[in-house]
């Protein structure tokens, strides 16, 4: 080879390069003739392309990070999004807009068109909505990542209550509106109340609560053929907890368990302030709770990712049951606040992890173990002015039209509750306002 044009090793791209290193014993040294790397980098080496569906503006954060790796970033998103000025639009080679993104056949038919002159290596759904999305283009594509089985663990309601119940997981008693006999025994034998979930939507959208058994019944004879998509369960009244976690290659590595301040459907269906804070790492229910979730990523095969789980302590037992998870960034920025009492964010280390695809290994940065909390509503100012608000605790101020939030942080567990509750009152003093609650949130 002596003669021939060499390119050094260190200026090629880390994926040429483990390609290389792989492929050694061609060359005599680590620095390959020009002549063989337009060949290798053809074959072999493309950027790791990355995919991110968005029936929303988020993951803004994920696509920053997926560049800063040296990925390249499409966003497949609604037209009616196209022109929003929160998309990163630095951090993203290309956006793809369609009318919808829960039109299985058109996405795909899409997505194939697309593959045909780009290649894609990832496929990440960036909101709850997108999972079963993205987990029907793997499947059809055979990208990395989890399939139609594993993602309804993390969508529909009954999976989730059936694979944690199978598992010896504490959940609320439940009954599929399958056979009307079975429904007819859950409901002469379980205490009212119960609620009425849809199985595979977000949150709390079109949870009903009833105490009446014949109300349940005429519900489900409205919801007609729809009734098979939704799950009746008993309602257990307690507080609400959320643990959200980094896992990677089937190992948790990273966990803060936080507490709402009032349930997130008592939100929905009655209004107020919305409030969730992490709770002392070393308290009885951090511990407990951390196990549980374990347990529950585990039982669901999720291997790579991020994850938002929520129990419920019973009022009545102590208990803590399970209620959802889900293989998403928690939203109501549930993340910034942890970033905020950690340094750790969700969304930048999902990035990192889904471009090391499980073939190289990832590390948890170091972090802090302050403490932070949120409190959010719904404003009756379109801007409501929060100068006031003049606490060294606040950390970060929600801009957005018709909302008032602000983020605490603080190394004091005690203060940082106390100043959550006392802005919690003021808030629905200055700030609250009303608004209906949604039945079906529509991508």
């Amino acid at each position: 080879m002596e003669g021939e044009e060499r390119i050094s090793f260190s200026l090629l791209p880390p994926t040429t390069r483990v390609v290389l290193e792989k492929k050694s014993k061609i060359f005599s040294q680590k620095t390959p003739p020009a002549k063989w790397l337009h060949k290798i980098i053809t074959m072999h080496a493309h950027p790791v392309t990355v995919l991110c569906l968005a029936g929303d503006v988020k993951g803004q954060r994920f696509m920053i990070e997926c560049k800063n790796e040296g990925a390249r970033v499409f966003v497949l998103t609604r037209q009616s999004l196209q022109n929003d000025p929160d998309w990163p639009r630095e951090a993203v080679d290309q956006f793809y807009y369609m009318p919808t993104l829960t039109n299985r056949e058109h996405v795909i038919n899409a997505v194939s068109y697309l593959a045909r002159t780009e290649y894609i290596d990832r496929i990440v759904p960036m909101d709850d909505f997108d999972v079963e999305t993205a987990a029907w283009l793997r499947e059809h594509l055979r990208t990395p990542g989890m399939g139609e089985t594993t993602s309804n663990y993390f969508r529909d309601k009954l999976a989730m209550r059936m694979a944690t119940e199978e598992k010896g997981i504490r959940c609320p008693t439940f009954v599929p509106i399958f056979h009307r006999a079975e429904i007819h025994d859950f409901l002469q034998k379980v205490p009212a109340p119960w609620v009425l979930k849809p199985r595979s939507q977000g949150g709390a959208a079109g949870i009903k609560k009833f105490h009446q058994a014949q109300d349940v019944w005429d519900q489900l004879d409205k919801l007609g053929d729809q009734q098979s998509h939704y799950l009746l369960e008993q309602f257990i009244p307690g507080d609400i907890f959320h643990v959200d976690a980094i896992t990677t290659e089937g190992q948790v590595c990273f966990e803060e368990v936080s507490r709402y301040g009032k349930p997130p459907l008592e939100i929905i269906q009655e209004g107020g302030i919305f409030m969730t804070s992490l709770q002392n790492r070393s308290g009885e229910d951090a511990v407990e709770l951390k196990k549980l979730g374990r347990k529950v990523i585990k039982s669901f095969g999720f291997k790579r990712g991020v994850t938002h789980t929520e129990f419920i302590k019973s009022r009545a037992d102590g208990q803590f049951y399970f209620l959802e998870t889900a293989a998403r960034v928690g939203g109501a920025y549930i993340a910034e606040m942890i970033e905020k009492g950690t340094g750790i964010n969700l969304w930048a280390e999902w990035a990192k992890i889904e471009i090391a695809g499980g073939k190289r290994p990832y590390k948890l940065p170091e972090h802090q173990q302050d403490y932070a909390g949120i409190v959010l509503c719904l404003a009756k100012q379109e801007w409501p002015d929060l100068s006031a608000y003049k606490d060294p605790e606040i950390v970060f101020r929600v801009n957005k039209r018709n909302h008032a939030g602000l983020i605490l942080a603080s190394a004091d567990y005690d203060r940082l509750q106390w100043l959550l509750n006392d802005y919690s009152r003021r808030f629905s003093i200055d700030f609250l306002a009303a608004a209906p609650q949604y039945e079906k949130i529509d991508r």
